[in-house]
């Protein structure tokens, strides 16, 4: 699954891969009226960045906050959403609350890092997955327009959740899930109206495993109301003794 993820590096520096025809100033417009500023741990229910196909204009595309946590469009209550972060890539395109958004609203969510937790003697030890190069990733999504709880028939509620498949070699020890990441290629695909969903269907598979790298770190980023560097700072587990071995054999 995903439940916690990072957008760290600056809109600057990866906008432009997304948005390849928005100019400079369209870029820095839009970022300083979505008050971009980097992020430590982006949590459920909040505010993330999405692409998405541009209205009339499949080509632009749009960059767009929307709600983590899909609300379905018959939805009646906005908390239905809390449940709805993730969604298995697997059932996606058959279930009531995915199917729609699967075929005609499809979104890409940037990231450049996202926590799992791993149970240890000494609790839960969260760890940092990010690529090896330092790069954004595209995490596959599907967004959502609800009427009734938004503000009115022009202003839905949208809100968007995250596709996720088997994790792979590099990941599985942490957790048995992993968000679908798309490369430059796919992500045309996926935002495209005009590709058949039969085929996006082959693009939800587990990351290559030379992909990513895992790091633990500080237990900070468990709470929420955190999002700061402290978040994503690496530690040092304690080394395992040898079996058998009580005492330092110098001593």
């Amino acid at each position: 699954m995903c439940g916690r993820f990072t957008l760290r590096t600056p809109a600057a520096s990866w906008i432009q891969e997304f948005l390849p025809l928005w100019t400079p100033d369209e870029i820095s417009k839009r970022s300083a009226e979505l008050a971009i500023a980097a992020r430590f741990n982006i949590a459920p229910t909040q505010s993330v960045s999405t692409i998405r196909s541009g209205a009339g204009d499949q080509a632009h595309r749009d960059w767009s906050p929307l709600r983590w946590g899909l609300v379905p469009s018959w939805a009646k209550e906005i908390t239905i959403g809390n449940r709805m972060i993730n969604a298995r890539s697997e059932t996606a395109h058959e279930k009531r609350s995915f199917r729609s958004a699967f075929q005609k609203r499809r979104c890409v969510i940037p990231a450049d890092g996202y926590f799992e937790w791993k149970t240890a003697s000494s609790g839960k030890q969260p760890y940092l997955i990010e690529r090896r190069d330092g790069g954004v990733l595209a995490m596959a999504g599907l967004w959502e327009a609800n009427a009734r709880l938004g503000r009115g028939p022009d202003e839905p509620l949208e809100t968007c959740t995250v596709l996720t498949t088997d994790a792979n070699e590099t990941t599985r020890g942490v957790h048995d899930r992993m968000p679908v990441f798309l490369d430059n290629e796919s992500v045309a695909d996926w935002l495209s109206a005009a590709s058949n969903t039969d085929d996006l269907r082959d693009l939800m598979r587990p990351a290559a495993n030379e992909l990513l790298k895992l790091t633990p770190v500080s237990k900070q980023v468990g709470n929420p109301k955190n999002d700061d560097p402290e978040c994503v700072r690496p530690i040092e587990l304690p080394s395992r003794p040898k079996p058998g071995l009580l005492f330092d054999l110098d001593e």
